[in-house]
């Protein structure tokens, strides 16, 4: 059984996204959800957000074991980037891209023989 948690259009780069994407793929929820606590990027707060929810739809919709679970995939996928113009000398402008990601969540029950 696997649950999923969806966020979308989130502010923040797709490549600081995977690095802490990368640090939680395959680790047991309760290990997850402590080194997102204690990592200091921004990318961790939204993460763990995210992980908590999938975690809440898992033991309200599906009915799981919480202990049983672990982060079975997470993906970070970009979404569009926001443009925006600063003013510079002589009227020509610069483009400021803010990039958005999408992050995908899914968590299940642990598969046997890996601790």
């Amino acid at each position: 059984m696997q649950t999923s948690a969806i966020l979308r259009g989130v502010r923040l780069s797709k490549q600081k996204g995977r690095l802490v994407a990368d640090q939680v793929r395959g680790l047991p929820v309760d290990r997850a959800l402590n080194l997102l606590a204690f990592s200091p990027k921004k990318g961790a707060v939204i993460i763990r957000k995210l992980l908590e929810s999938a975690i809440a739809n898992a033991e309200h919709n599906d009915g799981a074991d919480i202990d049983e679970l672990q982060v079975l995939a997470i993906n970070v996928d970009r979404g569009p980037s926001m443009m925006r113009t600063r003013a510079r000398a002589k009227g020509r402008g610069n483009r400021i891209v803010k990039p958005t990601c999408h992050i995908l969540l899914t968590v299940g029950e642990k598969v046997g023989g890996r601790k």
